[in-house]
């Protein structure tokens, strides 16, 4: 496609022509590629539209049909420009060139002369694949969606950094990393820390691992880390046994990771947590107090404030938990916590998310046969459980999934269901509590993995999800990354239908109260004033009374409100009793229940031996009989042979030789 010359009547033509011959439209095929060496991504793309504009005219060609993301950024960027006129374009192109490189016109030559561009666009070209290891990887390919279209960047002409490249929304891309990549796993740990994305141990073939690894957000590149324990040991930091594990969670903290739990071979007794230091490259072993929560993996860590807090998980015995656990990081103490209301059933590889710095989520996981999808809300002020209302497109079950919040965005990828992997992102307003997909993906592709993790990290402003590893019939080592279009509109937003606390709704009321009429009052003063200007009345004395006059009615309003603020508190602190004196019930109950199923369990003991008692003597009964059958046989036995004997001397006599003579001659 040829460029049209612009002719020598417009406003800009010697300005713009040498303009665009110093940022490299100098009839290259690839002219984005000295706009990008010098400027950033967007101004690159607006010049080149600009461009376009001033030499063509509006954009009149198709949308490309090829699923590079360049050209559709190209194209889209040139079409948003309308029917422009070719001046206006070509003042716009000098105007943003003088803005970014003032004095480049200095450096143009005065001689210059206009050339004839050509500046083609062409949506067939095939970029070359980047060799790696002996494999071959595209630059930029698009993970499948489901209608069938693809979205990538495969286009060496643009050079971009990091996450410029991702230019599309709502779509799984897998970027060309390059490095030592890690080995595929799945239940691994990841985490970011300023540009650094950090992989952690994981379960490869049965295996655990116990590498970490490092992918640099801005130029793509893997690098494993040689870590080691530290040195200077001390009573306060405990040597650390790097033991290869997998159900972990890396959680950042102070520019530092922690590792808490995980699966190991020869597991403790009780959670550990370990700490890299990316600055040193060692490991180090955090000393607690309290008593730790039992050894588990696939347990959900969450960071909330200064506080970590552990749900469920499965121990060393597969024993599916529910517990509540709770690591203070100032004083690194452990805290169990038994919330009121029913909890999440015993699960493992769960998500949690915290919404509003107060509230828990819960969602999904799965026992040794079931998944789920239900979702569950614990006030971690009121330490109370819940179980809301889910709106709109509701997730189906499924365990083994990874999500990260985003604002009042919960993202959800991943997982499975014992039976396929799931191919849909999903995203759960937590404000609202309403569900909606944000893509869904086609075949075994790695963000329809179980055990993928997944973090956000930001450029210029816009935050990237990104997903590695996974397991979905075959172990993943992909990097995939998406830039989300859901945007919070506000942080601080309270989950819908939350735990009832009327304690705390008494309190807002009562400052509500307070609020509104130190303001009604400073209102109504400004408005004595402006409607009683000095300037615009012949009576200061009568603006004076009024202005008492108004003072006097408005102090007696405050006087009623002030009372009605007192009731108020009275009200409250008679609700604080009524619930204290219901706590102090409910732990009466609590521990009458526990006297009871003790009582209980101390019955079923004297059952069971009275049980084995009756069993004793059942089994004595019948020896008994047996002897008495035996003695039975015994005298009967002995009565017939007294007979016999007796019948055997009547006979010998009659024969004619008594007894007595027998026994002569014998």
């Amino acid at each position: 496609m040829a460029m049209a010359r612009v002719s020598s009547g417009l406003q800009y033509p010697e300005r713009f022509y040498a303009a665009a011959s110093y940022v490299g439209f100098d009839g290259s095929k690839s002219p984005t590629k000295s706009l990008t060496s010098k400027f950033s991504n967007s101004t690159a793309l607006l010049l080149y539209s600009l461009y376009q504009q001033a030499s063509v005219g509006p954009c009149n060609i198709p949308e490309p049909s090829s699923w590079k993301i360049v050209d559709h950024s190209k194209w889209a960027s040139w079409n948003q420009l309308g029917n422009m006129s070719s001046a206006e374009a070509m003042r716009l192109f000098v105007k943003i060139l003088e803005e970014e490189d003032p004095g480049w016109y200095s450096r143009v030559s005065n001689s210059f002369v206009e050339p004839v561009i050509d500046v083609p666009m062409n949506h067939n070209s095939k970029s070359e694949p980047v060799m790696e290891n002996g494999n071959s990887y595209p630059e930029m390919k698009t993970i499948s969606s489901e209608n069938g279209s693809q979205v990538g960047t495969e286009d060496k002409d643009v050079v971009v950094e990091g996450f410029g490249s991702v230019g599309v929304y709502d779509q799984w891309i897998a970027p060309p990393v390059s490095g030592q990549r890690p080995k595929p796993r799945y239940e691994h740990g990841a985490a970011v820390i300023q540009d650094k994305f950090y992989i952690y141990g994981g379960n490869h073939n049965g295996r655990y691992l116990n590498d970490l690894h490092v992918l640099d957000l801005r130029s793509w590149t893997w690098s494993k880390i040689e870590a080691k324990a530290r040195a200077d040991l001390t009573e306060s930091t405990p040597p650390v046994k790097l033991t290869p594990c997998a159900g972990h969670s890396l959680i950042p903290w102070e520019n530092k990771l922690l590792s808490i739990a995980g699966h190991t071979k020869d597991p403790s007794e009780s959670i550990q947590v370990k700490v890299f230091d990316p600055q040193s490259a060692t490991w180090s072993t955090l000393k607690t107090y309290g008593k730790a929560p039992v050894s588990r993996g696939g347990q959900s860590v969450t960071l909330v404030g200064t506080n970590l807090v552990i749900f469920g998980g499965q121990d060393a015995k597969r024993t599916l938990l529910n517990d509540l656990h709770i690591l203070d990081l100032e004083t690194l103490t452990w805290d169990e916590i038994d919330a009121v209301g029913m909890p999440p059933s015993p699960r493992s590889d769960h998500a949690a998310a915290v919404h509003a710095e107060r509230y828990l989520l819960i969602f999904g996981g799965g026992s040794h046969a079931t998944c789920y999808n239900d979702l569950h809300v614990l006030d971690l002020q009121a330490m109370e459980w819940s179980r809301p209302a889910q709106l709109g497109e509701v997730p189906t079950p499924r365990s083994g999934h990874a999500g990260v919040a985003v604002g009042e965005n919960w993202f959800i990828v991943g997982g499975g269901d014992n039976k396929s992997g799931v191919s849909e992102t999903v995203v759960l307003n937590m404000s609202t509590l309403t569900w909606s997909v944000v893509t869904t993906v086609q075949g075994r592709v790695p963000v329809a993995s179980e055990g993928l993790s997944l973090v956000v990290s930001s450029y210029n402003g816009e935050d990237v999800l990104i997903s590695f590893g996974g397991y979905n019939g075959r172990y993943n080592n992909d990097v995939c990354v998406l830039k989300p279009s859901h945007k919070s509109t506000l942080q601080s937003k309270t989950v819908q239908n939350p735990v009832p606390d009327s304690v705390a709704a008494m309190h807002n009321a009562t400052r509500d109260v307070e609020s509104e009429v130190e303001a009604g009052y400073d209102g109504k003063i400004r408005e004595i004033v402006m409607d009683n200007d000095p300037r615009t009345t012949n009576s200061k004395g009568d603006l004076i009374s009024t202005l008492k006059a108004e003072k006097e009615e408005l102090e007696s309003s405050l006087s009623k409100e002030k009372i009605q603020t007192i009731q108020l508190k009275q009200e409250l602190e008679e609700a604080e009793a009524r619930n204290s004196e219901l706590y102090k019930e409910l732990q009466s109950v609590r521990s009458q229940l526990a006297v009871e199923q003790s009582r209980c369990f101390k019955l079923e003991v004297e059952v069971a031996e009275l049980g084995q008692k009756l069993q004793t003597i059942g089994t004595l009964q019948k020896e008994l009989e047996l002897l008495q059958r035996q003695k039975a046989a015994s005298e009967q036995a002995a009565l017939s042979a007294k007979q016999r004997q007796s019948s055997g001397g009547v006979w010998s006599w009659l024969a004619g030789t008594p007894p007595s003579q027998k026994a002569d001659d014998g």
